[in-house]
């Protein structure tokens, strides 16, 4: 009897630390976070925007302020230096120049499964070919794309010294006047407009993968300092943000319209378009069967080695401590797919 009085007590004493811990946790204070958007407010970044409308950060003990990008913001940079805990930086490419440059920075998820954007020509033009490139004006971002069209050239036997590369302004009006003989756009926004502007059929475009090459962009990253010290905040913020970009496709119109709210002045037929665009991104390749923001070793291995072949990077990246699926794969599986 005596036994089972104690067991008892012993069973209730746990429960009661239990229920304490719980509400511990409950009555906790959210971590402040913030996340660093590559670009100004658009659907390209309506899981976030969807995550943090609905509540999904708080749900997990973060109180995130998403920070707008902008033609003169590094994501790398401010990540870097702790001005912002969580980043969605150019790509794996750019992730590869940060940390040669010294940045402490890692990369725990990976957006666009293959490569984002594209080189635009007019299709009745001199470029026919990577070789036509020499004499021509060529605009791109220098945020990690740059890196992409060096190899490209490099590859084809092109010297880049002969190439007039420029940046690219945040308008395809020059391109559009034929000021700028090829110009870089993505999948889902200045493509977009360029053909809205000018019609597909008048454009010639160069894919990273019809020359054999992916390019994983729009990299997830946080300090090293933070990936080693706070696993279970960047764990739970993953989880918030894979939550937010799977119930924003599954409601593509509210995600748009709470986009629309942060930025009320956007096209609302470019951003059905956009996020349409931006998940087929996220959901190629292996992302099918690993997970959305899946780190796909092989592919970042692969761009490593292009870039390195082709003097785009000076020097072999460790890749093993820049890129950490980790935390990413303690996700269960299943709620991590598309």
């Amino acid at each position: 009897m005596k036994r089972r009085l104690l067991t008892q007590l012993v069973i209730a004493a746990t429960l009661g630390l239990t229920s304490l811990s719980v509400l511990a946790q409950a009555s906790a204070a959210p971590v402040k976070a913030s996340l660093r958007l590559k670009w100004l407010p658009q659907a390209q970044f309506a899981g976030f925007y969807y995550a943090q409308a609905k509540g999904y950060y708080k749900d997990a003990g973060i109180d995130l302020t998403i920070n707008p990008g902008g033609p003169n913001l590094l994501t790398e940079n401010l990540v870097a230096t702790g001005a912002d805990t969580f980043g969605l930086s150019g790509g794996t490419d750019s992730v590869m120049g940060a940390i040669d440059k010294g940045l402490p920075i890692v990369a725990v998820g990976v957006a666009h499964q293959i490569t984002p954007f594209v080189f635009v020509t007019r299709a009745d033009g001199p470029v026919k070919s990577l070789k036509d490139f020499e004499g021509k004006k060529v605009t791109t971002w220098f945020t990690g794309a740059n890196y992409v069209l060096f190899g490209m050239l490099a590859n084809a036997g092109v010297d880049r010294a002969k190439v007039d590369v420029q940046p690219q302004q945040v308008s395809v009006t020059p391109f559009v006047n034929g000021e700028i003989d090829v110009a870089t756009a993505t999948w889902y926004n200045e493509l977009y407009t360029i053909r809205d502007r000018m019609g597909a059929e008048k454009l010639k475009t160069f894919v990273a993968e019809d020359f054999g090459m992916t390019f994983p962009r729009d990299t997830l990253i946080v300090s090293k300092e933070t990936a080693q010290q706070k696993p279970e905040l960047v764990k739970a913020f993953l989880a918030a943000s894979i939550r937010g970009w799977r119930d924003a496709m599954a409601n593509p119109k509210e995600a748009v319209d709470i986009v629309m709210k942060v930025a009320p002045t956007l096209n609302r037929a470019h951003q059905e378009y956009m996020l349409t665009e931006a998940y087929r991104l996220m959901t190629a390749g292996k992302a099918k069967t690993e997970g959305l923001f899946y780190v796909d070793d092989a592919a970042i291995k692969t761009a490593h080695d292009f870039l390195l072949e082709n003097k785009a990077l000076p020097k072999a990246v460790d890749l093993k401590s820049a890129f950490d699926g980790s935390i990413l794969n303690s996700i269960p599986k299943q709620d991590r797919l598309p």
